[in-house]
């Protein structure tokens, strides 16, 4: 036994040793690779921009981003500073054109109207944007259709038959597994628990999908029309039909420019800025380019304009870059509201939903916020529920017309697993209280129907909370908000109509509106918050991540897989406020 406690503590000790020493070394890598190195740009040069990566609202300043090693994470795109390097490269004389390289993206379609935006902003300074792709997802492609020229590999396929959205349920491994799900909610429209009681979509479900679904194609349909020169009826029946199913279908059709190999789209852009053919083009990709200062980035404008960003589950405590922690956010809002330069808040939200409680903590924090200052929400590409909830409280509210928003409702969930740890197990349970109510919600018995009754009253406070500032927020009658509520879905067209948005637009538009109610006309700077974590703080963040990460994947094997869902089942255990269901639109 002292051997074993010997050669245990030498291991900790050795690993702790490695960890610190790795720490050093990572830092004096960061150190070399982040400093302030030089991007130059050469004249006549092109911007390439690759939409191979995920897109999110902004960077996190990795430290590991430049490294590239076995099991690294996908590095991301900011849409933040995608946009931003677009609109330099507006102004940039050395920058002659754009080259868009398509691929296999499921990029948001109001992420993707954003991009089309900034785009359409760069063709205003006469310089052209090409496109090509081997493969055009459904979102590449509506990206693309802003260029001047599409090109296609002749090869090639586009993705052109519309959308879908596709559900898993969960009520036969359930049953299998015998465990019993306890299931509360308000509003027929909140389908979030349907996957685990039902075999399929009820009728109010589909209904809601199929209505949000069909708003958000016809509008693509209508946009990609408009870049092509197009009818909307010739467009929509291409899409309806998926007559598009090779690259010289897509030629005929209208939907793509030229019919060509790499090679031949470079003989393309050395001839539309004369280079010779012999000669290279001056590439420069947009992680790159994206690094080059000008003069705006030092603008010293007094006032500022602070936009929070959010992206991502909602839940208490600090989240992190893949989910809205309460207290970072209201942080963030309480550093904005105390800075005498910030004159107004832009509150960009991108959110499924989440805790009800954490979605009412943002909610206060905005409230004391607009008192002092305008504060704008921005909607991207979903704003519903508990990101609803965010926004509701703001002054104005802006969407763009394929956000998903609305699904002003609230639903509890928990897990009877005694059958399933009985059964398949053998294990059992047995205790004492002090109280009737002691032990509610412990997950190893079956509710009675007056723990129930009381989980429910829980829930249906929360939802007349819930409509009653929605209400307030939208100066609304509190009945005309419910028949609109109920959990139900809005593509963000939708939502304008009804009343649940204000004006249609991107960031741009909610910062123009900020401005104006702030009276600061346009000078301005943008102020990003909440404050990215300085490198040895992110370091070890990752570290412990992956560390923690590999330790469980070495320990459970398959089983590992398994035990993600468990935990994305744990964050919906409790009251939520959150979509009707995790849907990928294809």
């Amino acid at each position: 036994m002292g051997s074993f406690f010997k050669y245990t503590f030498a291991t900790i000790l050795g690993l702790i040793l490695f960890s610190f020493l790795s720490i050093l070394i990572l830092i004096g890598i960061g150190a070399a690779a982040g400093g302030n190195q030089e991007v130059t740009v050469k004249d006549n040069s092109i911007l390439k921009i690759k939409l191979d990566h995920p897109i999110v609202e902004k960077e996190k300043n990795d430290p590991f981003g430049d490294l590239d090693f076995p099991g690294a994470p996908p590095p991301t795109m900011g849409l933040y500073e995608l946009k931003k390097a677009i609109y330099k490269a507006e102004k940039d004389s050395r920058i002659k054109g754009i080259l868009i390289e398509g691929s296999f993206n499921s990029i948001g379609f109001a992420t993707n109207e954003e991009i089309r935006a900034a785009l359409n902003q760069f063709k205003k300074s006469k310089k052209f944007i090409y496109s090509y792709g081997e493969y055009f997802s459904e979102a590449t492609y509506y990206t693309a259709s802003v260029s001047d020229s599409i090109f296609l590999n002749p090869e090639g396929i586009i993705e052109f038959n519309g959308l879908s959205s596709n559900i898993p349920f969960f009520k036969g491994t359930l049953e299998k597994l015998e465990i019993q799900p306890e299931i509360f909610r308000v509003g027929e429209f909140k389908s979030a628990v349907e996957p685990f009681f039902r075999e399929n979509m009820s009728e109010a479900n589909r209904l809601q999908a199929t209505s949000f679904l069909n708003s958000i194609n016809n509008y693509n349909i209508s946009e990609v029309a408009k870049s092509r020169k197009m009818s909307v009826a010739v467009v929509k029946l291409l899409s309806d039909s998926m007559k598009v199913r090779s690259s010289k279908d897509a030629l005929e059709m209208g939907l793509i420019s030229k019919v060509a190999y790499y090679d031949q789209v470079l003989s393309s852009i050395k001839k539309a800025i004369g280079v010779e053919k012999e000669e290279d083009i001056n590439f420069i990709s947009y992680e790159k380019y994206k690094k080059v200062a000008v003069d705006s980035d030092k603008d010293a404008a007094e006032n500022k304009i602070a936009v929070i960003v959010g992206q991502g589950e909602i839940g208490s405590g600090k989240g992190d870059g893949e989910s809205i922690g309460s207290e970072k956010i209201c942080e963030a809002l309480r550093k904005a509201r105390n800075d005498k330069k910030v004159k107004a808040v832009v509150l960009r939200i991108n959110s499924p939903g989440g805790s009800a409680l954490a979605s009412d903590v943002m909610w206060r924090e905005i409230q004391l916020t607009k008192k002092v200052k305008p504060v704008i929400a921005s909607m991207s590409d979903v704003a519903a529920s508990g990101g609803y909830y965010m926004a509701m409280g703001c002054d104005k509210i802006v969407a763009h017309p394929n956000t998903i928003t609305g699904s002003i409702g609230v639903f509890g969930l928990m897990f009877n697993a005694q059958n399933m740890l009985k059964n398949k197990l053998g294990i059992t349970f047995d205790g004492v209280k002090t109280g009737v109510y002691s032990d509610i919600g412990n997950g190893t018995r079956a509710l009675t129907p007056g723990e129930r009754q009381i989980i429910q009253n829980e829930v249906n406070k929360i939802y007349e909370t819930f409509t009653l500032k929605a209400a307030q927020g939208r100066k609304m009658n509190i009945d005309d908000l419910k028949k609109i509520a109920g959990g139900r879905v809005w593509s963000g067209l939708e939502a304008k109509q009804i009343g649940l948005v204000d004006e249609l637009g991107g960031m741009e538009k909610a910062i123009e509106i900020a401005a104006a109610q702030a009276k600061i006309g346009t000078n301005f700077r943008i102020r990003l918050l909440p404050v990215e974590k300085n490198f040895l703080e992110q370091i070890m963040e990752q570290i412990g991540g992956e560390v923690k990460t590999k330790f469980m994947k070495m320990e459970l094997g398959e089983l590992y897989p398994v035990l993600s869902q468990m935990k994305k089942l744990q964050r919906m255990e409790g009251i939520q406020a959150r979509m009707p269901y995790d849907f990928i639109l294809n």
